[in-house]
C-alpha cells in the first residue's frame, strides 16, 4: 500500500489527524493525545493496515512541548507508518497493552524524559537511581557536575 493509500484509509477512521507525506519515505501522522489509543488499536486491528509490530518508540523534547514518535510496521504487508503525539502536561496513555514492545520503551521515556504513561503496568525508573532528580534528556535539564560550556 502506498503512503497516499494509507492516508486515505487512516483519514477515514477519525477526525483531527494531520498527515505529512511530502516525499517522505514513510507516511507520518500527528494524532491528538486523546485519540492516540483509538488510532493505535485501528492501525493494529484493521485488516487493510495490519500494523502488528511497533519497532521504535522515541521520546522527543521539541522545546515548548514533549511527545512521542512511534514507528509501526505491518509484517503482513511490509509497510511502515510513523505516528507523532504531543503532550503539554507530560502525560500520555500507555500503548503497552496494544504493543507489548512499548513496555520498556515507555519506562525509558518516563525515566529520561519524565513522560507519565497512564495505565502502564510497571511505570518506574529503568536506568537512573530512584532518588535521581530530573530527567537528563530534557532540553531544560541542568547537570552541574558535567556541564559543557560552549
Amino acid at each position: 500500500m502506498t503512503n497516499s493509500e494509507l492516508q486515505v484509509l487512516v483519514s477515514s477512521w477519525m477526525d483531527g489527524l494531520e498527515f505529512i507525506d511530502e516525499g517522505a519515505q514513510y507516511l507520518t501522522i500527528t494524532v491528538p493525545k486523546e485519540n492516540l489509543r483509538d488510532l493505535m488499536f485501528k492501525l493494529r486491528d484493521d485488516s487493510e493496515a495490519a500494523f502488528d509490530y511497533m519497532f521504535s518508540l522515541t521520546a522527543v523534547d521539541w522545546g515548548k512541548n514533549r511527545g512521542m514518535v512511534y514507528h509501526l510496521e505491518s509484517t503482513k504487508y511490509r509497510h511502515i507508518i510513523v505516528v507523532h503525539v504531543y503532550t503539554e502536561d507530560e502525560t500520555l496513555d500507555t500503548i503497552s497493552d496494544i504493543y507489548p514492545t512499548a513496555i520498556l520503551n515507555e519506562r525509558e521515556a518516563y525515566d529520561l524524559m519524565g513522560i507519565i504513561f497512564t495505565g502502564h503496568p510497571d511505570l518506574r525508573r529503568l536506568f537512573l537511581q530512584d532518588d535521581w532528580v530530573g530527567h537528563p534528556l530534557r532540553k531544560d535539564y541542568v547537570d552541574e557536575a558535567n556541564m559543557i560550556v560552549k
